[in-house]
């Protein structure tokens, strides 16, 4: 009889021993039972016989997970605190049987033309491991980034191509298909169950050369990869906001290392982190000639009459616009006037959002949904208002003011899904819709041809967020919002802000903020100091901030960690668990690590690298 040990996918618990007739090799997926449950796990290793009792692996399937794919997720399961089962259940298998497509016959692409700027660009990428393309909007930072998947294409070897979103993959796939044809495949969430399994096919044997996607198409098995390109490395995007609470960026950054070769990180806007640890290349103007205006409103976010005004005066010109609301929904609150009572979630300690469409309140963190009351339930008052301004209200606003005009909105209660977003593009691009009403998908990367006027609410709310990001958020949501205006003639940026002076002095020189940014930042925050969040979750309250005390307390004796703070989190209840945190700095991420490990208990969530406080 033959002993392994086994790693089961997407468990937080530890490896277990089973017992099999026949030999398996390393990485090997299995199924097994589990308290009277059938599971799936990955062979590790090979063991003796253990002094107790084992169960049998029941079956041995035709997959398993590369050498290269164990070593990676090692690196996860170590570096973000967490089950190595967890690490592998983010991960694709490889499988035994298929037949492999011939990498090596001959194909003839259509070819990418360089401007000399460009030309300059690539040499620079192809000389560094890992490489940061600094490019304004509409520089050209795609054609190069194609060019340079013709390169590794012609070594026989294959190239993944993040994107921070779904949402931008309808006109990216456009794109890379017109140049590449058969060669690409677009892997993500929003795929139905028949094309996931084509595209995962077309993967596995081989067929697909460039596979684009968001961070999931990092842990997808290619095994000849040459390349890895991060687009819009700054974007949030890329960090799980689950265990494992992996940062794709830093991930494809290891990736390079693990398998010796280039990594390119590519924005208009690129982070602090990036921008100071790798060399870049700063690519300046576009092919975009037409020019932008930046006017300021000092005003609360709303839709006020100046707003109105140049609204009405692009559509009179029949021009397009977009206008960007941080808040999705109606209204963010809900408020009696009369005695203050706010409407919170029942299981979460955060306001719930006004849904007039479903006549509902929603809450976006747990989904909890209640009809919207009539009367104020405490004091049966009827004066019921609401603040911050959504979307969905903002649209209903536009349709009442401009009756003939066409407003969409924009954002993931209306995006449900890969078509509709082709579709409301489409509509867009084609003039079928006049305004686009969104949130941060408005701003991500997409290509829209006669927008002229582009309204920006709310900046003043990422400015002033309890973040040591906060200006850097801001100012990079703005120039991406702004970045969507003026392609192919004269745009207006209309800004709602008390701030103008902190924008216009770094509009048109983000690396002027970057430089000033990294004075803040020194000795304080990353890229030169690690940082940790300890995360306790509990229906108990009191248990929940016992466990984060004897965390705490165990800290203290970790010379080379410093505690910035510990306590209530700043939203206190999520999904009826009462919430605590411990947050930690320190110089390296070893020392982190080492104290996390040795001093955390069962509630104890680790986040490394945190990008999210609220």
């Amino acid at each position: 009889m033959n002993f392994f040990e086994i790693s089961l996918l997407n468990s937080p618990l530890g490896s277990y021993t089973y017992h099999y007739h026949e030999n398996i090799d390393i990485g090997n997926k299995v199924s097994v039972k589990l308290q009277n449950r059938e599971v799936f796990g990955v062979v590790l290793e090979k063991c003796e016989k253990p002094d107790f009792d084992t169960s049998e692996i029941l079956e041995v399937l035709q997959e398993y997970y590369s050498n290269k794919q164990l070593e990676l997720a090692k690196f996860i399961s170590s570096y973000y605190i967490c089950s190595l089962g967890d690490a592998l259940g983010i991960m694709l298998s490889n499988k035994y049987e298929t037949d492999k497509y011939d990498l090596l016959k001959d194909i003839f692409y259509e070819k990418v033309e360089l401007s000399s700027k460009q030309e300059k660009a690539l040499k620079f990428l192809k000389e560094h491991k890992v490489s940061l393309l600094f490019g304004d909007t509409g520089s050209g930072k795609t054609e190069i980034y194609m060019k340079y998947f013709e390169d590794i294409l012609s070594q026989n070897k294959r190239c993944i191509f993040l994107m921070p979103e779904i949402s931008l993959t309808p006109q990216m796939q456009i794109r890379l298909e017109k140049h590449f044809g058969e060669d690409v495949v677009m892997y993500h969430s929003k795929l139905t169950p028949k094309n996931k399994k084509i595209a995962l096919d077309r993967i596995r044997n081989g067929a697909a050369k460039i596979i684009a996607g968001p961070r999931s198409a990092l842990f997808l098995p290619v095994d000849d990869l040459g390349l890895i390109v991060v687009d819009e490395e700054h974007d949030d995007s890329y960090k799980s906001s689950s265990r494992p609470r992996y940062n794709a960026r830093d991930i494809s950054i290891y990736m390079g290392q693990l398998y010796n070769i280039p990594v390119v990180l590519g924005s208009a806007t690129p982070s602090l982190t990036s921008y100071t640890k790798f060399p870049y290349f700063r690519l300046k103007g576009g092919h975009f000639s037409s020019k932008r205006e930046f006017v300021y409103e000092r005003s609360a976010e709303s839709l006020s009459p100046m707003i109105l005004g140049e609204l009405k005066q692009t559509l009179d010109f029949n021009k397009q616009a977009i206008v960007f609301i941080p808040t999705r929904a109606n209204f963010k609150y809900l408020i009696c006037n009369d005695c203050g009572h706010s409407y919170e979630c029942t299981f979460c300690s955060i306001g719930l959002s006004v849904h007039n469409k479903s006549n509902a309140l929603k809450c976006h963190y747990c989904n909890y949904t209640q009809a919207i009351p009539q009367k104020c339930s405490e004091c049966g008052g009827s004066t019921l208002v609401s603040s911050r301004l959504g979307t969905a209200e903002a649209v209903k606003s536009l349709n009442e003011e401009f009756t003939d005009a066409n407003i969409e909105q924009f954002d993931r209660d209306v995006i449900t899904s890969n078509t509709k977003l082709k579709k409301a593009l489409k509509r867009f691009n084609d003039k079928e819709s006049d305004i686009l009403v969104g949130t941060q998908m408005l701003s991500k990367g997409h290509d829209y041809h006669g927008v002229t006027l582009a309204v920006v609410l709310g900046m003043d709310n990422l400015l002033n967020m309890p973040d040591y990001r906060s200006r850097e958020k801001a100012l990079s949501s703005l120039l991406q919002i702004a970045g969507r205006s003026g392609r192919k003639e004269a745009a207006k940026v209309l800004v709602q802000s008390f701030n103008e002076d902190f924008f216009k002095t770094y509009l048109d020189s983000y690396d002027s903020f970057l430089d000033e940014e990294k004075i803040y930042r020194e000795g304080l925050y990353p890229p030169y100091k690690k940082l940790a969040r300890l995360l306790f979750s509990h229906k108990n309250g009191a248990r929940a901030r016992e466990a984060m005390e004897e965390v705490h307390q165990r800290l203290l004796n970790y010379a080379d960690i410093a505690v910035v703070g510990f306590g209530k989190c700043a939203i206190e209840k999520i999904a009826n668990k009462y919430r605590f945190e411990i947050l930690l700095r320190s110089d390296k991420s070893t020392d982190l690590i080492k104290a996390i490990s040795a001093t955390k208990n069962d509630l104890c969530e680790v986040d490394m690298d945190p990008i999210e406080f609220g």
